[in-house]
């Protein structure tokens, strides 16, 4: 198959040795992830140095939050205004459990912090009700952002990425993921290990953590990081991190359990650093391999629903 147009990311197999990489020599045989989809980039060049069905649509969960994370950015909106927690909308309320207060007020920048480093989904609800137009204007930008980033295989259909309906390829969260790197905010939040929220109205505060633990991992240099998880997405994360000098961007998408994207993550760290990945635990394994086999139906569902 050939090269998804602007990403240089293969939609399946190995891409073409980039020999302006000091990693050209990189054997493609050599990794094994337990991730069904995958993308791994060079940020500086924008070459491919592994990807497996990268073309394949599918839910992101919270992965959609750097989205949200980036419309918010680039409406201008005040920051350091204090915003309104408002009565969750009826998919935010059914799925995703919130400590914070209903009708509390917490500045614009903690929620976008909150979003990203904790996934707290009330806190990507509120950016978006206080958009201008609301929710679906903030999801129609949301959409069109994708659109001016190249991400054609990709549909939003809320905030925070609890509906199924949140469609996208690994190649297209390629792009999401060197847009944000843009953002100095989406960066700094995102890879805060610990924060304490402070709200007024009545005055209270809540401590949060990362829910990416390579962030407290010395060994790790991490610029970026966005986990995600639905039940019809499987564990989702991606990361910037830096390897040898150079920035490397992950998508590792639908993986077996909350360990099996970290240990791919170290699994990409060890084949760019030693040239061997080492092996996929077999249950996740099973899990890749299995999912694999069902991606034509699972297809045909994610196209009849966007």
């Amino acid at each position: 198959m050939g090269l998804l147009l602007g990403t240089g990311v293969m939609a399946s197999g190995n891409p073409p040795a980039d020999t302006d990489s000091p990693w050209a020599e990189l054997d493609r045989d050599r990794i094994q992830l337990g991730a069904v989809k995958a993308a791994v980039v060079e940020l500086e060049t924008g070459k491919t140095l592994y990807a497996k069905h990268a073309d394949w649509v599918t839910p992101i969960a919270s992965i959609t939050k750097v989205m949200t994370a980036m419309v918010v950015l680039d409406s201008q909106q005040d920051l350091a205004a204090w915003v309104t927690i408002p009565e969750p909308d009826r998919e935010t309320r059914k799925n995703a459990y919130s400590r914070m207060r209903i009708g509390s007020e917490l500045r614009r920048r903690d929620l976008i912090r909150l979003a990203l480093m904790s996934s707290e989904n009330l806190a990507a609800y509120t950016l978006a009700a206080s958009f201008p137009g609301g929710v679906e204007a903030f999801v129609a930008q949301m959409n069109a952002k994708a659109r001016a980033l190249g991400m054609k295989d990709t549909r939003f259909a809320d905030p925070s990425g609890l509906s199924r309906n949140n469609l996208s390829t690994a190649a297209d969260l390629v792009k999401m993921l060197l847009a944000a790197a843009e953002y100095p905010q989406i960066r700094e939040y995102s890879t805060t290990p610990r924060y304490t929220a402070r709200f007024r109205g009545p005055r209270y505060s809540l401590g949060y953590g990362n829910t990416n633990r390579l962030v407290h991992r010395g060994s790790w240099d991490i610029g970026l990081s966005k986990t995600g998880y639905i039940t019809e997405a499987g564990r989702c994360l991606v990361l910037l991190s830096e390897f040898e000098g150079r920035e490397v961007a992950m998508v590792l998408l639908d993986a077996f359990g909350k360990l099996t994207p970290l240990g791919d993550a170290g699994r990409v760290k060890r084949w760019i650093t030693t040239g061997d990945s080492g092996r996929v635990a077999g249950a996740a394994l099973r899990y890749e391999q299995s999912k694999a086999k069902q991606y034509p139906r699972l297809q045909a569902d994610a196209t009849s629903a966007r």
